[in-house]
Formats: C-alpha cells, sequence, structure tokens
C-alpha cells in the first residue's frame, strides 16, 4: 500500500500526466477512493474535501446536491489540481453536468465506472444485481438503467440510508453494525454481486459480504475508479509515495483519525 506523506517527494512524471488530483466527497467515503488511487500510485498529490457540516448527502434534493456540489468546486479552484474525482455517488447522479461546465480541469464521476466494473467481471446475465445507494442515488436510476443497458434483468436497487452516519461514527463492526445489517437484508435473496454505490459502504464492505452466505461478489467506486482513470491516461505506478492534504467543512480532526484506520 502506498504511504501518504505531508512532505512532497518529487518523482520523473511526464509533464503531460496529471499528477494532483482533488477528491470531493460529503464526509468521510470519499477516502476509500483516496486509498486505491494510492495503492495504484496514480498520483502525486491528493488533496481531499469532506463536506461533513452538511453530510449526508443522499437526503437532499438534486438541486440542493448540485448547489454543494459546485461550492466545492470554488475550494478547489485554490489548489491548482489537473482533475477533480467526485468520490460522491449523489454527486456522481445528480451534478456533473454542472460541475464540467464550471471546472475548467477534467470532472469525473463514480457511478460509470462501476457499472463498467460489472461488465468487466464477466459474470452471466441472469446474475442477481444488488445495488445499495443514498436515496439520491438510487432515486435517480443511473445505476439501474446502466446496468439494465449490460443486460442485467435480475436487480434489486436499496438505500441503506443508516449506513453513512455509521461510518461517520466510526463504526465499522460490532452489534449495532449487525442489527443495521439485518434491518435491510433480511428480506433480501442472495445476490450473486453488489454494487457499493456509495463511497461509504467500502468501509464496512467485509460486513457486508459476511452477512450473505454466498459471499456475493463486491464492487465498489474506489477501485474502479482507479481504473477507469488509468484508461483515461492516468499512469498506475507513477509515485511510490503520495503527499495526501485532508480539509473538511466541519471536525476535521474526526475526518483525519477515520483516515488513520481506513489508509
Amino acid at each position: 500500500m502506498k504511504k501518504s506523506s505531508i512532505i512532497h517527494h518529487p518523482s520523473s512524471i511526464t509533464l503531460n500526466i496529471p499528477t494532483k488530483v482533488g477528491i470531493f466527497d460529503s464526509g468521510a467515503g470519499g477516502l476509500t477512493v483516496v486509498k486505491s488511487l494510492m495503492e495504484h500510485g496514480l498520483f502525486d498529490e491528493i488533496v481531499y474535501y469532506g463536506d461533513t457540516a452538511r453530510v449526508p448527502y443522499g437526503t437532499k434534493d438534486p438541486a440542493t446536491i448540485t448547489r454543494y456540489a459546485l461550492e466545492a468546486l470554488e475550494f478547489f479552484k485554490n489548489f491548482d489540481i489537473d482533475l477533480l474525482v467526485t468520490a460522491c455517488n449523489s454527486v456522481s447522479a445528480h451534478a456533473i453536468p454542472e460541475l464540467r461546465a464550471n471546472a475548467g480541469f477534467p470532472v469525473y464521476g463514480v457511478i460509470e465506472p462501476g457499472i463498467l466494473a460489472l461488465e468487466n467481471a464477466g459474470l452471466p446475465h441472469s446474475s442477481r444485481i444488488l445495488v445499495l445507494g443514498t436515496r439520491a442515488t438510487v432515486g435517480s436510476g443511473r445505476y439501474q438503467r446502466g446496468i439494465k443497458e449490460l443486460g442485467f434483468e435480475n436487480l434489486q436497487a436499496l438505500s441503506p440510508s443508516l449506513f453513512v452516519p455509521l461510518v461517520e461514527e466510526g463504526i465499522f463492526e460490532g452489534a449495532i453494525l449487525k442489527s443495521t445489517l439485518d434491518y435491510y437484508f433480511k428480506e433480501i435473496p442472495s445476490p450473486d454481486a453488489i454494487i457499493l454505490g456509495c463511497t461509504h459502504f467500502p468501509l464496512i464492505a467485509d460486513a457486508i459480504r459476511d452477512y450473505f452466505p454466498n459471499r456475493p461478489l463486491l464492487i465498489h467506486s474506489g477501485e474502479a475508479i482507479a481504473q477507469h482513470l488509468e484508461r483515461n491516461g492516468c499512469k498506475p505506478g507513477i509515485t511510490e509515495e503520495t503527499k495526501l492534504t485532508i480539509f473538511a467543512s466541519e471536525n476535521p480532526d474526526a475526518l483525519k483519525q477515520i483516515a488513520k484506520k481506513w489508509l
């Protein structure tokens, strides 16, 4: 796993390769994307911003989500980034066109990479697919439409809204999480694959997988976006040590504590 550091270590990077990325999320969930990008060695520097004062986004209406995303974009314009990843699926579902129109640099969401990762998994079209996401993400229908276009018809989408506050509280295991999993999943037939359509959910991925006896395939945005960026010109292994700077709109120390556990 790549190390994070507050000291910049130069590396031999071609000038036309993006070296500095901004990652935006409603809270701590986007750290799952940070982890994957660091493990792939895609960027020399990562600037992370979690809007912890207004998490969760998934319960907000699309206009509010878009407004929050554009405000975050203004924050990143202070850092001379090469590209922006909106790790929040709710933002990816509702605000990508507006972000791209106002950014001046490439903006990537996480929904399309997640759908492509399912396609690349090579599962038969008869497979049972479960999409987990926030209310805003599931309500947009973006995952459902994309998955059906791949030929999968046995599809269910669910919004386990309590997962986000559990992750923000740092509850990654134990009785409370087990009870919450049972609340949402006890009537769900065991899926063959689960798309973790919220970047908070990989932080409890083991518990989600282990709930089902067949231990289904998990697809999460962090790994999917890393592979997607590689296909779009970002070179893996360009750095052995990544400078990571974390910002939050509220209680940054709590966010940094989660980062220490996850990264």
